[in-house]
This record gives C-alpha cells, structure tokens and sequence, in this order.
C-alpha cells in the first residue's frame, strides 16, 4: 500500500526538522517546505524537500502546486514554521513583531488556504499545527512569539469548527522546552535599554537554561508521528515536563495578579 503523504512547513531545523525525521522513518511521504531548501530541493529516501517562504503567497501556491503534482493529494498538512524575537515588548520594534506574526500566524493562514483544497481530495484529512506551551501562557521578553502562538490557537480552534463536517481534523501540538533548536530562528532586538537590561539578561538565562534542559527533539517527532498516525487525532497534543504541565494548570486556576507573581518570580523579573 502506498504510503501517506504530508506537506509540512518549518522542516529545516528544531522540531520541524525533528518531526520531518520521525514522519519519514515512520512510514509517511514527506513534502518538506522551507527557506533554506532553495538549494537542495530533490527527494533524499521518503523526504522530498521543496523551497517554501510561507511569507510569500507565490512561494506558498507552488509549492502546493508542486507538491501535488510529485505525489498527489496529501493526506496531512503539518504547520511548523516559526521564528522567535527575544526582547522587551516595548522596545520590539513593529517589523520584528511583523516579521514574527508574518511567519508564524500568517504564514500558517496562507499554506492552510492554500493547501485545503488539496487536502480535501482524501478522506479524512489532517491539519496539524505547532503551537507552544507559549500559545496558553507568557514568557517575558517573548511577546512577539507568545502573541503569535496566542493568536495561532484561536485561529485552529476556528478551524477545528469549521471543517469538521468536511471530515477534516484539526489538531494543536504543544510542545515545552526543547534542547537546541531555538537558538536557529531566535533573533534579539538590537538594543535593550538600562531600563530593562538587567531584568532581560537574568530572565534569558533561566530561558536558555530551561532549554538546555529541555526534551529530545528526536523523542517528540516520534510521539508526534505516533499521534498523527492514528485515526482520530486529540484536539490538543502537549509535549511537556511535568514543571510545565503544572504551570498550565496553574494558569488557569490561581488569580491572575498570583499566577503573574509566580511567574515573575521564576523568571526573576
């Protein structure tokens, strides 16, 4: 039986890259999109990789175009293209808070469009989407990323409404912290004044410590594979340490000014 096919966006490093491995060592057809694979695009064993700018609208369509014209309709469409600022919300300027909202939340809106009526020549179709343990609570000095991932959440649970009679599954994937990756698309804003500098600089170092604590990327592609070859598919996937599933739940029950303190506190700001 010929294997399923999946068109994934962000497959060139971090979990992207991660869950492009597992898929393809789990059976699946895997139409790798990114940037970077301008200059290497060709099929390697089951990944076929493709140059894909989710932030360009021409980019998007032939990529879908030549995506279907290699293997078909695809069974799978998985979302993991993603970039990170690291700085303070009030001194992020509006491009980089563009440029983080243009990849993560826009950039998924315009391969979901673009690839949905693909995806609805198969029955049963899935849509995958990599979210954050950043799209359900904050992380200082992150806001652009943390928005992003905010308003990518709204937007699949939309998703999940609307295209369940079609017989299409939408499912959010939460992953914590992770080692390395990051580090890849994390960009900084140029300047950080005195007035933030030190609270910046002791918050980015719990963050990098955390991450270098963090999961096996090769751990979470597999459990994400693991997921996506089931039938149904959970609305929601998290992929967390037990420090962080208790945060979540914290989140929502503690009062808001208590949960912020806690936060704070960890992240001594």
């Amino acid at each position: 039986m010929a294997s399923k096919v999946v068109w994934m966006s962000g497959a060139s490093s971090g979990l992207g890259k991660a869950a492009c491995e597992a898929l393809s060592q789990s059976g699946w057809t895997v139409v790798a999109g990114a940037r970077s694979f301008a200059n290497r695009e060709g099929q390697e064993g089951s990944v076929h990789y493709l140059a894909l700018d989710v932030r360009d609208d021409a980019s998007v369509r032939e990529f879908c175009q030549k995506a279907q014209a290699l293997y078909g309709p695809p069974h799978a469409l998985l979302c993991a293209a993603g970039i990170l600022v690291f700085g303070p919300a009030e001194e992020t300027s509006l491009l980089e808070y563009e440029a983080v909202m243009d990849t993560i939340l826009m950039g998924t809106i315009r391969l979901t469009q673009a690839a949905l009526p693909y995806l609805r020549k198969q029955p049963g179709g899935k849509i995958v989407m990599l979210s954050s343990v950043n799209g359900l609570m904050p992380t200082p000095f992150q806001s652009a990323y943390v928005a992003a991932k905010h308003a990518l959440e709204g937007y699949s649970e939309c998703l999940m409404l609307e295209t369940a009679a079609q017989g299409i599954q939408v499912m959010l994937v939460e992953p914590g912290d992770h080692k390395g990756g990051s580090g890849k698309y994390r960009e900084s804003t140029l300047t950080v004044s005195p007035l933030y500098e030190a609270a910046f600089n002791r918050a980015r170092g719990v963050i990098l410590q955390d991450e270098a604590n963090g999961g096996s990327p090769a751990a979470f592609g597999r459990k994400l594979a693991r997921v996506m070859g089931k039938r149904r598919l959970p609305a929601r996937l998290r992929v967390t340490t037990l420090k962080e599933t208790a945060a979540i739940v914290l989140h929502d029950v503690l009062p808001g000014r208590l949960f912020q303190k806690f936060l704070r506190d960890y992240y001594k700001v």
